[in-house]
């Protein structure tokens, strides 16, 4: 089985200090496991709105993003660096929070709609939407009016555990992604996360 030939991770989220640890920037804290994990270092690039890093994982050269234009523009952003690298949609793996997975769960998918999510909806409006989906579940509210403050506060101590778990367990499976493909590394994500 061939590995999935992604040339981008795009980690969606808000810059500044004051949204670091919020949920809304769990894309972010993923992009940034990973940079650690590879010796990748961000650098802040104006002409692609963002922070930028390359690393190589076995014989894979990857690109790293974290859009600064706040998620709702993260199109833009990512379009620019898909532009100058030609990388199609298909080699892109966008990493978001997901309100309609439980805190703990962290699945991947391709394609699909933006499920009310503002970021994925500017990015399937600039790009078109068969990219790769890495889904952190933040859990919802429970009610639709709460959720703008809700992805914009920090997860309470235990739920960021478990977000946390969730990002370390995805991070450590994206070698075996490159390298045997997506169904594998879908099965063993799937089982790893919480049920």
């Amino acid at each position: 089985m061939s590995g999935l030939p992604l040339k981008l991770i795009v980690g969606l989220g808000n810059p500044g200090e004051k949204y670091v640890r919020t949920r809304h920037n769990v894309g972010y804290w993923f992009v940034d496991e990973i940079s650690k994990r590879h010796g990748g270092i961000f650098r802040a690039e104006s002409k692609y709105q963002g922070e930028i890093a390359a690393l190589r994982i076995n014989e894979d050269v990857l690109w790293l993003l974290k859009p600064t234009t706040f998620v709702n523009r993260s199109g833009a952003s990512i379009l620019s660096l898909c532009s100058f690298y030609r990388i199609t949609p298909a080699q892109i793996l966008i990493v978001h929070d997901d309100l309609d997975l439980e805190v703990g769960f962290a699945r991947l998918k391709l394609a699909g709609g933006h499920g009310g999510h503002n970021g994925l909806r500017d990015t399937i409006a600039t790009l078109g939407a068969d990219f790769w989906r890495l889904r952190l579940g933040i859990g919802h509210p429970g009610h639709k009016d709460l959720v703008l403050d809700y992805v914009l506060q920090c997860a309470s101590a235990s739920d960021e555990v478990l977000i946390n778990e969730a990002v370390n367990s995805a991070a450590d499976l994206l070698p075996l992604l490159l390298q045997q493909g997506h169904e594998k590394a879908m099965n063993q994500l799937h089982q790893r996360t919480k049920f």
